[in-house]
């Protein structure tokens, strides 16, 4: 039975579209239980039917035509069950429906089970026979098995298939993928695809080893122009630290040059030819990896070859024009950072991407750009939504195509509120975050590009909550040198001087990783991650350590170091050791700086419930939300199986915030939080009341976290704090938060999507 399991499930992930996929299904089950009939039925929502989608048996006309209502017949039973249903006289049953156009009438036996994904029904799996029988335990188990495997190749292709298809194709569908730049996009999509394709060029030998070499040089040249070009388009939008990515791609360039001549004259093979075996071979190597980080990568090295391919072929065809629409919402297969410079500045309005994550190259230069960025929407029927109207929202991860005007109205008034929420809250910029009745919070931002330090400054930002350093040592080739992190650090430290600025210490592994620094796990998220790493290489932490001690040196600089994922005060003791030796390496070597203030990262339960041990040994403390809910929960928020289980207001997580301060007061050290929390508004009344010392959020949210605070009283927050703490259900609380917003004038939160 498994080894059938596997050849079906392979096929049908394999199988272009949705027809294909279920055509499968039904031969394969057909022929494997030697059955008459095997069928399919698929749920239509909108109509609330089931709709005969593939059949082996009965009357293959009646493919697309024949409805049944979801609680109608046996179909509409084993649907309304969530069960199967396993009959030997189906005719007989009180819920057996006849349909003349099925053809279905000679048939006894009936075995019925649903597909769902999701704890959604999304169809009903069949199979019949004529002879009066019930099916073996084990045919029902293989049945049952495979529409369990089945629901979620199905839910993926149902989306972009054939279902949809039967109505308008105009219609309006909604995508979901994974939120990675905030704000919404109203466009036209253009659908950017490499210009040539490496895969369909065929193996040909060379009639002149040296033309095909003279060929390859002045493509790789005119690549090379390219990439410094698009660079130098984007040096108004991005950073020099950010714009270092294209410096990767051009020793990428090199190492491909030199290996593609090497082949073309060891085997007497045309350019094009020994091109395609070089990226291929590259790409299939990344494609093993087990790190996302590092997939990422093969991304990017066949996007490089691509690009070379296109110019040796011009060299014969000319150059291809593209025209973009004035409001382009750029979507692709797999972005990279090439892409995002071909768009021009003026028309690029918003970027989708079909596969890729949040930590790829592309997608970090694009939340530099300030784009509302979704990544991840697989769902995306990519080669259909060139030239059509799309919606990006990227405060949720939601895509939609052909909108109706409803659906425009509703995104152009959350653009309106959100531009008259920030033009209204300008005036807000110096003020403090001060709640009705005098209670003062500190409001930090969470950055890790240079690109991010004027709009957080505009935004009123009062210091840095959380500076990801690995955000620079990920756009890099190499691990930085210890005077190339200083240069950068400093350049932070000056910016917000004589502001606090928090950093970091480099914090890889579980979705992040280097790729000069693999790092390859099962479970990488329970595995060598943040401090484990580094105090493993002590030579990575020593140097970053003295770089960010000595950067501060001459300046008005307020520099916190936050050591991150720390599980045990044995951790703490030995990054505290290791940074007193830098500090004195450094003072002997005439450097003349202040011991920095040194803190810890709460982010998972062990280090909740060592608070007061840690506190002992440290100056402050940081809860890292993000990952701390993730770890309490047992919850990949990445996870679409699992990601509505990921609860900002779990009690779980609302009582270990709690105890953290409580700690915190008792030891009268400073606690903040950084994370998605503390930029969620209805959050954020919980936090303050909680006695959260700073709130760290990403620069967008920093008026719309103020102006909350500004309009509650502390007295009230708490009042509100001690109702939610005794509640037990993450969803009420939601909602009882929600309630409180508009209680205070601040439904217009809850209506853009600021809070979830």
């Amino acid at each position: 039975m498994l080894e059938v399991l596997r050849r079906v499930v392979q096929g049908v992930n394999a199988a272009e579209d949705l027809e294909t996929a279920l055509d499968l299904i039904v031969s394969s089950v057909q022929r494997e239980m030697d059955c008459n009939v095997c069928s399919v039925y698929l749920l239509d929502p909108k109509q609330n039917k089931y709709v005969l989608m593939a059949t082996r048996g009965l009357n293959a006309d009646a493919i697309g035509r024949v409805m049944i209502g979801a609680a109608d017949g046996l179909v509409g039973l084993v649907g309304q069950r969530a069960e199967p249903i396993n009959l030997d006289d189906a005719p007989s049953h009180p819920h057996f429906l006849y349909i003349d156009e099925l053809g279905e009438e000679p048939f006894h036996s009936f075995l019925g089970t649903p597909i769902i994904e999701h704890k959604r029904v999304l169809g009903v799996l069949v199979v019949q026979d004529r002879d009066s029988r019930r099916y073996n335990a084990d045919e029902e188990a293989f049945l049952i098995t495979l529409a369990g495997r089945l629901g979620g190749r199905i839910s993926h292709a149902s989306a972009t298939g054939a279902l949809q298809d039967m109505t308008d194709a105009n219609a309006p569908r909604t995508y979901s993928g994974t939120p990675s730049g905030a704000g919404v996009a109203i466009g036209t999509a253009y659908v950017l695809f490499p210009d040539s394709d490496l895969d369909s060029v065929p193996e040909r030998p060379a009639t002149d080893v040296a033309e095909e070499t003279a060929l390859f040089a002045a493509a790789v040249e005119s690549t090379r122009a390219e990439i410094e070009d698009l660079s130098q388009k984007l040096s108004f939008r991005l950073q020099r630290s950010e714009r270092a990515l294209f410096d990767v791609y051009i020793q990428m360039l090199g190492e491909v040059e030199v290996e593609v001549t090497t082949r073309i004259v060891s085997d007497t093979v045309w350019a094009q030819g020994a091109l395609k075996h070089v990226i291929d071979s590259h790409v299939a190597t990344f494609d093993l990896m087990d790190d996302e980080y590092m997939r990422e990568r093969g991304a990017d090295v066949k996007d490089l070859g691509q690009r070379v391919l296109a110019n040796l072929q011009r060299q014969t065809r000319g150059t291809p024009g593209r025209n973009f629409p004035d409001k382009t919402v750029l979507v692709a297969d797999e972005l990279t950072p090439a892409m995002l410079g071909e768009v021009p500045e003026e028309c690029l309005v918003g970027v989708v991407s079909v596969s890729g994550s949040v930590t790829s190259h592309a997608a970090i230069l694009a939340e530099a750009m300030g784009l509302p960025t979704v990544m991840g929407a697989d769902d995306l029927p990519i080669k259909r939504v060139h030239a059509s109207p799309i919606i990006v929202d990227g405060f949720d991860g939601v895509v939609i195509t052909h909108p109706n005007e409803s659906q425009e109205r509703s995104y152009l008034k959350v653009m309106r509120e959100e531009e008259e929420l920030i033009e209204g809250l300008e005036g807000l910029r110096d003020e403090p975050a001060v709640t009705l009745d005098g209670d003062r919070v500190k409001l930090w931002v969470n950055t890790g590009l240079m690109t991010d330090v004027v709009r957080s400054l505009d935004r009123g930002a009062e210091g840095v909550g959380l500076y990801r350093t690995e955000s620079y040592f990920m756009m890099r080739d190499r691990f930085p040198t210890e005077d190339e992190q200083r240069e950068i650090y400093r350049e932070h430290l000056k910016a917000f001087s004589p502001m606090a600025v928090t950093m970091r210490t480099l914090d890889i592994g579980g979705d992040k990783s280097l790729p000069y620094f693999p790092i390859e796990e099962e479970n990488p998220f329970l595995g060598w991650r943040g401090i484990r790493v580094t105090l493993d290489h002590p030579e990575i932490f020593l140097s970053q350590v003295r770089a960010m001690i000595s950067a501060n040196e001459g300046i008005d600089g307020h520099l916190r170091i936050m050591v991150p994922m720390v599980s045990s005060v044995m951790e703490v003791d030995e990054a505290q050791r290791l940074i007193a030796q830098c500090y004195r390496e450094i003072v002997e070597e005439g450097v003349e700086v202040e011991m920095p203030d040194i803190g810890v990262m709460i982010e998972v339960p062990a280090a909740v419930y060592q608070t007061r041990a840690i506190l002992s040994r440290v100056d402050f403390l940081a809860v890292g939300s993000n990952d701390l809910i993730q770890y309490m929960l047992a919850v990949d928020r990445n996870n679409a199986r699992v990601a509505e289980l990921y609860q900002d207001f779990h009690p779980a997580v609302l009582h270990a915030l709690q105890h953290v301060v409580g700690e915190a007061r008792l030891a009268k050290k400073e606690v903040g939080i950084c994370g998605e929390m503390a930029g969620n508004p209805a959050a954020a009344i919980l936090l303050v009341a909680m006695g959260f010392d700073e709130l760290s959020m990403i620069s967008p949210n920093l008026p719309i976290i103020k102006w909350v605070i500004r309009s509650v009283e502390m007295k009230r927050a708490r009042q509100i704090l001690d109702t939610v703490l005794k509640m037990e259900n993450a969803h009420l609380i939601k909602n009882y938060m929600d309630e409180r917003l508009r209680e205070f004038g601040l439904g217009r939160l809850i209506r853009s999507g600021r809070n979830h």
